[in-house]
């Protein structure tokens, strides 16, 4: 069914960073469309650890009784081996950490998926499934919506302000002629699934191996497996992967405890959803134009170390609303919705 086709704002993405934006401001009442081209959100992803800076966002959103009812693991420890030895070990108690509590890793697809629905239960509010944007839509200088197609066929839908939280390979980014500022990364992560270890016991830790050059991280997963991040160089993948799975595995064992490293051994055959993460950084400069502004990985893009992805997206989105509302609510001249949206970077670049 074909929705309203203008808003007040648009937003291109249904990341982190734009479902939550798009529930803030409907909950708000503003009118706003979200276009995401994926069907569902039931695709690998990687960044679902919530730390506290996260964690406080979603509290701040009134979220924290639907959030404690999705899938999640709550890791008791924090263990750091060099060489394959224990160097130390800490209880991620409460008392640790400030505002937001301990960190947790929490089902990302689930986590849209709440949002999305939360968003849906107002009238002001339009969903776009599965819907590829592929052009902006500009008038005399000003973004004023986009193209897109849809499971309705071409549509041309237009708002007061576009927003592109749509990632790394962002499409409203590239569109808009944005400066970008590419800072580079030496590395990629191999990411992948093996059956939770039985050597853990009750216990469920957060492992980090560092040695010999190579850097891995052992978490647990929220649907009960455990997610393993090995760091390697960039540009290496290929050479990896040309000698098959076991090969790869095998030079993952080779740096971890004997514990885990038997553990990959004898599931080699149960490695599931490996993916690699090509990793950038980069940075735009100047994350508003007329009609038009970038959030999360679009404005900013984030490389894994520190887990910090979906933490600072959430955070972009809150400061965002709290600028983008309040003119909002007093049907703003172009000029003034500008305003209010460069004020985001403003905000968050520091």
């Amino acid at each position: 069914m074909v929705g309203p086709t203008h808003s007040q704002v648009l937003i291109v993405g249904g990341g982190p960073a734009g479902a939550a934006l798009a529930q803030i401001l409907v909950s708000r009442g503003a009118r706003v469309t979200l276009v995401e081209r994926q069907t569902d959100f039931g695709r690998e992803f990687r960044g679902e650890g919530m730390a506290p800076g996260g964690i406080h966002m979603l509290q701040q959103m009134g979220l924290s009784d639907a959030v404690a009812n999705l899938p999640q693991k709550h890791p008791q420890r924090l263990a750091v081996y060099r060489d394959r030895r224990l160097a130390f070990e800490i209880e991620l108690r409460p008392d640790l950490f400030g505002e937001g509590g301990p960190p947790f890793i929490l089902s990302q697809p689930h986590l849209l998926e709440m949002l999305i629905e939360k968003a849906s239960r107002h009238e002001n509010f339009h969903f776009v499934r599965g819907g590829l944007v592929r052009h902006l839509v500009r008038e005399n200088g000003r973004v004023t919506g986009v193209r897109a197609t849809t499971h309705d066929g071409e549509q041309r839908l237009t708002a007061d302000l576009v927003v592109g939280a749509d990632g790394r390979a962002s499409v409203v980014r590239s569109q808009g002629d944005f400066s970008v500022r590419a800072i580079g990364a030496p590395m990629d992560v191999v990411w992948c699934k093996l059956p939770w270890p039985a050597c853990y016991g009750d216990s469920i830790p957060v492992r980090v191996y560092l040695g010999g050059g190579h850097l891995l991280i052992a978490l647990p997963a929220p649907d009960d497996l455990l997610q393993v991040a090995w760091v390697i160089l960039k540009g290496t993948f290929g050479d990896l992967r040309s000698h098959g799975v076991g090969e790869w595995v095998a030079q993952m064992a080779d740096h971890v405890s004997p514990d885990l490293a038997e553990h990959f051994r004898s599931r080699t055959g149960e490695i599931s959803k490996p993916f690699l993460l090509d990793v950038r950084t980069d940075r735009v400069r100047g994350w508003a134009k007329p009609g038009v502004l970038l959030l999360g990985d679009a404005a900013h893009t984030m490389s894994p170390v520190g887990a910090q992805g979906i933490n600072v997206a959430l955070r972009d989105a809150v400061v965002a609303a709290n600028h983008l509302v309040p003119v909002l609510r007093e049907n703003p001249t172009p000029e003034a919705l500008d305003a209010a949206a460069a004020q985001v970077e403003t905000e968050r670049a520091p």
